[in-house]
């Protein structure tokens, strides 16, 4: 399967040759049933490195707060990785759709978005 990569910020250094400074866009094959977190090894990039993450245009992780790493990929999906001093996107500014890891982490423990936290480094 094949997926798109944005890498944000700081994280650009995990892209290839292309990366931009600040961003870096990759186009991935990745085998059937990949999840963020096989794909973050793929990129060797430590899950704590990410702050803001989307699938899609879903949000699926914030710092500290990561219920998507066993989230199973798709082909043709687009994935977000926003570093942690990096903004909140403007588009998103009144909102975001969530994906259902982070959606169902906040049904069950709607706090749990006041708690998460960045480590330090």
């Amino acid at each position: 399967m094949k997926i798109e990569v944005w890498l944000y910020g700081e994280l650009s250094q995990y892209g290839d040759e292309r990366a931009q400074k600040g961003f870096a866009s990759l186009s991935l094959d990745l085998q059937e049933g990949t999840t963020i977190a096989g794909l973050l090894d793929t990129l060797k990039m430590p899950t704590e490195k990410r702050g803001i993450t989307f699938v899609n245009g879903n949000l699926s992780a914030l710092p500290g707060l990561q219920p998507d790493l066993a989230q199973v990929l798709m082909d043709s999906d687009r994935i977000s990785f926003f570093d942690h001093r990096s903004m909140w996107p403007f588009q998103y500014r009144h909102g975001a759709a969530m994906a259902e890891g982070l959606k169902g982490v906040l049904d069950t423990d709607p706090e749990a978005i006041m708690h998460h936290q960045q480590k330090e480094e």
